[in-house]
C-alpha cells in the first residue's frame, strides 16, 4: 500500500494534481504512525490493527484519486471503515483508562453508547471541515482535497459512520479489550 501511495504522490507531482499529492502524502504519513508508536514508545502493534489503520487511510486516498466519482458506493465503504477506526480508537482509550485507574469504571452499556457518541462527534467535525474547505475553495478558486456534496451526502456519511460504529460497538468489546489492556500496561510502565 505504501508503494502505491508513493506512486500516487509521484504521479500527482508529474501531472500537477495537487489533490493526489496532498492525499497521498497525508495517507503515507498515517501509514507510518503505527511503526513510530511501536518504535518510539514501545507500544506493541498487532499486524491486523496496523492493516486496519492503513487500509482505512489507503482506501480514502484511492477514492480521492477518482474512485469516489466512478464507484458510487466507495464513499460509503470508506466512511464505514474510517468510522470503525475512530470507534476502535475511542473504545481503546476509554477501556485503557478504565483498566489504568481503579476509581474509573466504564460499564459495557456505557461503552456501547460512548462509541457512538465519539464517532458521531468526530463525524460532525469532519463534515464541518468539508464545509469549511468548500467555502474556502469557493472564495479562493483552489481545488480542495475534501468536498461536501450537499445534505443528502452528509446524511449518507452519518449513516455509514453509524454502521462502522455499530460494528465496533458490537464486536470491539470482544476483540479490542486485549489492545486496550496492552495500552493500559504500557501507560503504567511509562509512569
Amino acid at each position: 500500500m505504501q508503494a502505491v501511495l508513493v506512486g500516487m504522490v509521484a504521479f500527482g507531482l508529474l501531472d500537477g494534481n495537487s489533490k493526489a499529492v496532498v492525499n497521498g502524502t497525508v495517507t503515507l504519513l498515517i501509514t507510518l504512525v503505527p511503526g513510530a508508536l511501536e518504535r518510539n514508545y514501545g507500544l506493541p502493534m498487532d499486524p491486523w490493527l496496523v492493516l486496519w489503520i492503513t487500509a482505512a487511510a489507503f482506501l480514502h486516498s484511492l477514492g480521492s484519486s477518482g474512485l469516489y466519482v466512478s464507484i458510487p458506493w466507495w464513499d460509503h465503504v470508506t466512511h464505514a471503515l474510517s468510522a470503525s477506526l475512530v470507534a476502535g480508537a475511542g473504545y481503546t482509550v476509554a477501556r485503557a483508562v478504565d483498566c489504568h485507574h481503579d476509581d474509573i469504571t466504564v460499564p459495557r452499556e456505557i461503552a456501547f453508547v460512548y462509541i457512538f457518541v465519539v464517532v458521531l462527534a468526530f463525524g460532525v467535525v469532519w463534515e464541518l471541515l468539508e464545509f469549511g474547505l468548500d467555502e474556502l475553495a469557493t472564495a479562493t478558486g483552489l481545488a480542495m482535497p475534501l468536498a461536501q456534496h450537499g445534505l443528502a451526502d452528509t446524511m449518507h456519511d452519518f449513516m455509514y459512520n453509524s454502521l462502522g460504529a455499530l460494528v465496533v460497538a458490537v464486536f470491539g468489546q470482544a476483540h479490542l479489550t486485549g489492545v486496550a489492556e496492552v495500552v493500559a500496561a504500557w501507560w503504567r510502565s511509562r509512569q
